[in-house]
């Protein structure tokens, strides 16, 4: 099996050093292109209006200063020589990528490009805090190949890609999977600070609050929260059917006067 490992936290990030070795757990034909910086927050970005340089960092292994996108779009059809990768692996972020965030996530977008260009994608995070410490990746790296491996040889439909999200627990303690869906928070957690530059200019930081929901059974925050490795099949299908029978009800037909 060939892979191709992406994330959106760059190419000298933790989470791909641990994605690596999740890898090499499955196969030894291993390839990585990933953002040169940071690219938390960047969705499905595709870069337009600027070049995209390449940097060849070791064997097998690129740099770009392109998004997770760019980065899966080049691995895919530029930069692996030979056949085309059977699986992109996208992560391991360092953080929860779940609910309504997994729209704003670069690593579930790696993923999702993955999708669309016809190789299977799942996206991998591992929850908790900003600061990664001494085995913060513990509970991803040991039970993440398992996982893998078993979603591999089950399969899944063309135009869906797989969200896992491992809990911030020590890996002996995980014990369960659960297959969830996407669920979405009652709390507001996204917010901005005011601050003040040193020459006396304000400007804004933009984060999260670590604040639990309340979530339903079977979502992926549930999940998490209660210790099991959440694993999400998600859609890139927005649609919301329901809405789309109401209206076609009372809007279909002529256009409406003003």
């Amino acid at each position: 099996m060939r892979i191709l490992l992406t994330n959106d936290d760059g190419i000298h990030a933790p989470g791909l050093a641990a994605l690596e070795r999740i890898a090499l757990a499955l196969t030894d034909d291993v390839w990585i292109c990933a953002p040169e910086y940071e690219q938390s927050g960047a969705s499905r970005a595709l870069t337009l209006a600027d070049p995209i340089r390449v940097r060849k960092v070791g064997e097998r292994r690129f740099a770009t200063t392109g998004t997770p996108t760019d980065c899966v779009m080049l691995g895919l059809n530029e930069l692996v020589e030979g056949a085309r990768p059977d699986l992109v692996l996208s992560g391991v972020n360092r953080g929860a990528n779940l609910a309504e965030d997994v729209t704003m996530s670069g690593t579930v977008a790696g993923a999702i490009e993955a999708m669309a260009l016809g190789v299977p994608g799942i996206a991998l995070s591992q929850t908790g805090g900003y600061a990664v410490e001494d085995r913060f990746f513990d509970a991803a790296e040991a039970h993440a190949p398992g996982v893998i491996r078993r979603l591999v040889e089950i399969g899944w439909p063309r135009d869906v890609v797989i969200n896992i999200n491992f809990p911030q627990a020590p890996a002996d303690q995980v014990t369960e999977v659960e297959v969830t869906r996407q669920g979405f928070r009652d709390a507001h957690i996204r917010h901005s600070e005011k601050r003040t530059d040193l020459r006396g200019r304000e400007y804004y930081w933009m984060g999260f609050r670590h604040e639990k929901s309340e979530p339903a059974d079977g979502t992926d925050l549930r999940a998490v929260y209660e210790g099991r490795i959440s694993v999400t099949p998600l859609h890139i299908d927005l649609t919301h059917q329901p809405t789309v029978h109401d209206l076609k009800g009372v809007l279909g037909g002529a256009v409406p006067k003003a």
